[in-house]
């Protein structure tokens, strides 16, 4: 089933998994347009993640939820800096962990430890009702957060399961370094030269936006949109293209709002098509 996208032109605006994005579409014969849409950065004061770290080792969590590979990864930086590895991989050995999705369960596997329940759907919704089939009553639980959303409902939903939550953001966005590629990516679906773009995370259009009406081409932008079909990962992304007045024209079959799954409704609604003439 390889070479399943030949001759198409995918436009990927991620950044923590683009590399392994970019493989699997290529794998199909994409010709992959990457369009990192921020730089990932550690948090730009390390004492709350120190102060983390050394709470979570003097007194190991019940309860951990994981949110992204990314996080887990960060916070072993700090972790291998400050000299406390085993004492750390020892705590988090302790504790009943919880994932959002598989990515941070591979993340926790690269230290010997696995995830004891990984969510459905791989959104803050879904660890919250995962985490309301457990009783948390009593627990404290440590929560690795990711930049640039508003995580008070599902604390809000931890707290109200009778748990106290300890949150930890070791990571940050720089978006601003990124704005030249959205504009070069916006020119090129301007100029019919992208089939499709393919959107991993609600961030993803809402930065989109945002740089096209900080720079004056938000209608530039709605016009390159509309020669490029857009591909959904799952709701999350298609609520927040839906608020732009956007819907998806290729989407996952079901609920499984992976890349993989993403990747296999591309083909079926793109195809193998003759190989591009046109300039890049």
């Amino acid at each position: 089933m390889a070479d399943r996208l030949t001759g198409n032109r995918i436009l990927i605006l991620e950044t923590r998994e683009e590399a392994q994005f970019s493989r699997l579409l290529a794998e199909q014969g994409a010709d992959v347009l990457q369009c990192p849409m921020f730089t990932i950065e550690d948090a730009p004061d390390p004492a709350p993640v120190e102060a983390w770290i050394r709470r979570a080792i003097a007194q190991p969590f019940d309860d951990l939820v994981l949110m992204t590979g990314e996080g887990l990864r960060r916070l072993m930086t700090v972790v291998r800096r400050i000299g406390v590895e085993a004492e750390f991989v020892a705590a988090l050995g302790k504790a009943r962990k919880f994932t959002r999705g598989p990515k941070p369960g591979r993340a926790l596997r690269e230290l010997g430890l696995e995830s004891q329940a990984t969510t459905e759907k791989p959104t803050s919704e879904g660890v919250a009702e995962l985490l309301g089939r457990y009783d948390l009553k009593g627990h404290r639980l440590g929560l690795q957060l990711y930049p640039d959303k508003d995580h008070s409902a599902l604390i809000g939903a931890i707290t109200a399961g009778g748990a106290a939550v300890d949150p930890v953001l070791p990571y940050v966005y720089d978006a601003k370094a990124a704005d030249s590629n959205i504009l070069t990516a916006i020119d090129e679906m301007i100029a019919g030269h992208v089939d499709a773009i393919a959107l991993t995370s609600s961030g993803q259009p809402r930065r989109l936006f945002d740089v096209a009406k900080a720079h004056g081409v938000e209608d530039r932008l709605r016009q390159g949109l509309a020669r490029t079909q857009i591909a959904s990962v799952g709701p999350v992304v298609t609520d927040e293209l839906a608020a732009h007045g956007l819907s998806p024209s290729i989407t996952p079959v079901g609920e499984a709002y992976f890349m993989k799954p993403l990747i296999s409704a591309m083909a079926t609604a793109l195809g193998v098509k003759a190989q591009r003439t046109a300039p890049h």
